[in-house]
Formats: structure tokens, sequence, C-alpha cells
């Protein structure tokens, strides 16, 4: 039991460069990845095999000039990890310190 993490940079000088960084950051989001920061996604995975299943399916969708690091965190280290943040920032629709949803224990 753990969480993929994916952290990226992305090119997005042109149009061209912004819509494949978006087209992969919604990739991303309809994986079932949650946004931590701005450039940092998660997603619970209950087993290698599914970590490898959602590793090879990011890797088919990386932008050509994508630089992207893939990595394997247990729950344990996971829940070790501490968010901190300013008296004035502003979330947005980024995950809070996220748990492995229900569903997802349930059926994978």
């Amino acid at each position: 039991m753990g969480w993929i993490l994916v952290m990226f940079d992305l090119p997005v000088l042109t149009e061209r460069e912004r819509k494949e960084a978006t087209r992969f950051r919604n990739n991303l989001l309809d994986e079932g990845y949650l946004m931590i920061q701005f450039s940092v996604y998660a997603r619970p995975c209950v087993s290698h095999e599914h970590l490898e299943k959602h590793m090879a399916k990011v890797q088919a969708f990386v932008p050509e000039a994508g630089n992207v690091r893939l990595m394997f965190m247990t729950d344990e280290q996971w829940k070790k990890s501490v968010t901190v943040m300013g008296k004035n920032y502003r979330q947005g629709k980024r995950a809070v310190d996220p748990d492995i949803p229900k569903q997802i224990e349930f059926w994978e």
C-alpha cells in the first residue's frame, strides 16, 4: 500500500507547450491523481502490479519536452510527511494531506 508521486517540469513558453502541459495535467486528474502542489501529483496505489500499470500510463502521455519523475512512497512514509503552509496561503484545488480514499481501498 502506498502512493505514486509524479513531479514534473514542463515547458510552457509557447501556446503548443501550454496545451501539452494542460493535457498532461488533465490526464493525471483523469487517472485519479490528486494535485498536491502545482507540479506534484499523487495517487494511492494498493499493489506493485497497480504501481507498474499506473507508472506505464503516465510514461505513455509525458510530453516530448517534459521532465517527469515518478516515485513510489509507502503509506507509512506518506503518513510521516508534514505539510506546512503560511497563514495567507491559498490552497485552491490542491489536496492537503489526502488519505487513501475508502473506495480505492475496496475496489483496487
